[in-house]
């Protein structure tokens, strides 16, 4: 296996891993987006509330801001001494207090730990008008997106890479290369070549149109993900941790199967 960071750029990573089966590939974006514990408000309690919006409506964008946290210092409720419970090393407890008339975002939210709180300040929650107010507090914890789509990790997406290849000079080059929507192709006086190779989707509308010309194949054991953190996770972090939270997975596959008599 060899994997090669095609382009990063928080939130995003792009890269390629050569010499992996598209089990190995679904497994891994599967994890990705559903296995990483990420941190979002799960429980809210409200002292006040005169929005427009109902208590429900408020709770379910409270939920869907992503949080940042240190991964050292908290635990699953599942996996937490406390028997999930509530203690300081499962949860934190974030309030909100705001009057009209002015829109609540998420910077407003205020976090009882230094490391959890919005990664992105301006998040609308709701519009308070002249004399409206909002008190509220809310418990966050870690969560995997199995459970909720408010603690996805990532969007994840993957493609095989392409092999393009010029079979011969073509009649009509300038149709060639406009036959391509990714620009993947260029012409070079009257030669049509290959420039961007990696942003080629396997559409296969310039092999069905000419299909003498050009040769566009799929590398089977091969595969470009593109990942965009969705959490309170740096992207690189996201990558790493699935492929942690896979090996262990597969560690106690393993073990159950050499249980079986």
């Amino acid at each position: 296996m060899e994997i090669k960071i095609l382009e990063k750029k928080e939130p995003e990573i792009r890269f390629l891993v050569e010499g992996i089966k598209p089990s190995f590939a679904s497994a891994l974006r599967r994890v990705m987006i559903s296995e990483i514990p990420t941190m979002a408000i799960e429980w809210v309690d409200f002292k006040k509330n005169d929005s427009a919006l109902n208590d429900e409506i408020i709770a379910n964008r409270l939920g869907q801001i992503p949080l940042t946290f240190d991964k050292k210092a908290y635990n699953l409720p599942s996996e937490c001494s406390c028997g999930g419970k509530g203690c300081s090393r499962c949860q934190v407890k974030l309030t909100l207090k705001k009057k009209g008339p002015c829109t609540v975002y998420s910077s407003d939210l205020k976090s009882t730990a230094k490391d959890v709180k919005p990664v992105y300040d301006k998040i609308p929650i709701v519009e308070l008008l002249e004399g409206q107010e909002i008190q509220l507090e809310a418990i966050a914890q870690l969560g995997t997106g199995r459970e909720h789509a408010k603690w996805q990790g990532a969007v994840v997406g993957y493609k095989n890479l392409p092999k393009i290849k010029i079979l011969k000079e073509s009649k009509n080059p300038e149709d060639l290369v406009n036959s391509c929507p990714r620009g993947v192709l260029k012409l070079e006086g009257k030669k049509v070549v290959v420039k961007n190779p990696l942003d080629c989707n396997l559409c296969m509308n310039c092999v069905e149109r000419h299909p003498d010309e050009i040769k566009v194949e799929a590398v089977e054991d091969s595969f470009i993900f593109n990942v965009e953190t969705v959490c309170g996770r740096p992207v690189e972090d996201v990558v790493i941790t699935a492929v942690e939270v896979l090996e262990k997975k597969m560690k106690e596959f393993i073990k159950l199967v050499k249980k079986i008599k």
